[in-house]
């Protein structure tokens, strides 16, 4: 077996600031969606001047640029998807991102030189589909978020050296098998195949009354003796649909080992301090294996760094373990969300003559002179110190940051560049 390249870090790029966040924090790839034809209608997206634009601005940096054309189309679409399938190659993007049978012939017949990387909506699960998928002239598989590590390891045994393998490794999972869901199309009429999931499962579902936990059993059939626990928070919320979010930061050794091709990180309708941070931290968890896999050791910084991020529980997925036993269990309710995102330094810190740097942000939400905060910067762990002093852009001394996107000067005891974030600190 040849030796293989070195797995890339693929960064979710919902919109053009989430682009940008995922390139400067160390993402080999990105994957994003044009207006149509996409599985995350949520998402800003691009239009086409704006994907042009963007692989552009990827490629100058040694960036590739997948486009997601995942949903499943009924025939009137064909004539409009394949036009657009066409400006995609024009456009020159590095692959697109397909699950549907039918597509992938006609990018085969109509489009040769197009690269097709099938999606986990495709379900993927065995050596003999890889197989089959590539020999319709698939290029990667994104495996099925159902598989374990073990199957993977086997499944990368078991087919040639020229099919690539993709695997998520960090973000939400879905209740449904690799996605495929009919709940948004039951409570909506928003059908998530065609990339407009109302997420259903994530929804807060309630009955008056005091905390319980209520078990369902199946009325007519008493050799089934597994019941759908049903547990309730003081408020009587209950999110017995909601999956726990994926996070293999302290897995790294084993995903390097299992011939993995590309790592992606889920969320695309997340924020770009998300697609900051946990790009940033997969990028120095990857970064310091590779380096000497035989000192290599956990940083418990990675783990704060990904606590910062929007989530739900934190689990491994199916990698370890059945899902019956951990995987798709909430046991702790609620949502975290993102740490306060105060400010984006506009420029490169300059040496002041007491040691710090003086750098221009500007604001992303109020901040406060002597306020505790941490700068995050590439290939760092967020910095903590106090926001102390404060000047407005001239240099007058400022109380605060009021002002919506407002330019303001900040002393930092460590270097600062462009495209650092000033978040809250603790």
């Amino acid at each position: 077996m040849s030796e293989r390249k070195k797995a890339e870090l693929l960064a979710p790029a919902g919109s053009w600031d989430k682009l940008k966040a995922a390139v400067l924090y160390g993402a080999d790839a990105v994957y994003l969606a044009g207006k149509h034809f996409g599985m995350r209608a949520a998402s800003a997206n691009f239009d086409r001047d704006e994907l042009i634009a963007a692989v552009r601005y990827c490629h100058g940096r040694g960036v590739k640029v997948y486009v997601t054309v995942n949903v499943l189309p009924h025939t009137p679409e064909y004539p409009e998807l394949m036009e657009y399938l066409h400006f995609l190659r024009a456009a020159r993007v590095d692959a697109v991102i397909v699950s549907d049978i039918g597509v992938v012939m006609a990018i085969r017949k109509e489009i040769p030189g197009l690269e097709i990387h099938i999606s986990t909506q495709a379900s993927a699960v065995s050596a003999a589909a890889c197989r089959a998928w590539h020999e319709l002239g698939a290029k990667r598989i994104v495996l099925a978020r159902e598989l374990t590590l073990s199957e993977i390891r086997e499944i990368r045994e078991n087919i040639p050296d020229t099919l690539e393998l993709e695997t998520f490794v960090h973000g939400a999972m879905c209740i449904a098998y690799s996605g495929r869901c009919l709940l948004s199309n039951y409570f909506t009429g928003r059908d998530g195949n065609h990339g407009q999931c109302a997420q259903s499962c994530r929804w807060h579902y309630r009955e008056a009354g005091m905390p319980r936990t209520i078990d369902l059993h199946e009325e007519l059939r008493e050799e089934i003796t597994t019941a759908v626990r049903l547990e309730e928070d003081e408020n009587g919320e209950t999110f017995f649909m909601s999956s726990k979010d994926m996070n293999m930061i302290g897995h790294i050794p084993e995903l390097e080992e299992a011939g993995i091709s590309s790592y992606k990180i889920e969320g695309r309708v997340k924020s770009a301090y998300y697609t900051a941070v946990v790009t940033n931290t997969y990028r120095l968890a990857l970064d310091a294996y590779r380096r000497d896999p035989a000192a290599y050791r956990f940083d418990p910084l990675w783990a704060r760094e990904l606590e910062s991020v929007s989530h739900r529980e934190y689990g491994t997925g199916f990698f370890f373990v059945k899902p019956s036993e951990d995987a798709n269990t909430v046991r702790e309710h609620g949502y975290k969300k993102d740490k306060a995102y105060l400010a984006t330094a506009v420029t490169d810190g300059v040496p002041a003559e007491d040691g710090t740097f003086d750098a221009v942000f500007t604001q992303r939400n109020k901040l406060f002179a002597g306020q505790p905060v941490e700068l995050l910067s590439p290939g760092r762990t967020g910095i903590a110190f106090r926001a102390d002093p404060l000047f407005d852009r001239r240099g007058n001394p400022i109380e605060s940051t009021p002002h919506p996107s407002m330019f303001f000067r900040l002393r930092v005891p460590h270097p600062v560049k462009a495209g650092d974030i000033l978040r809250a600190g603790e």
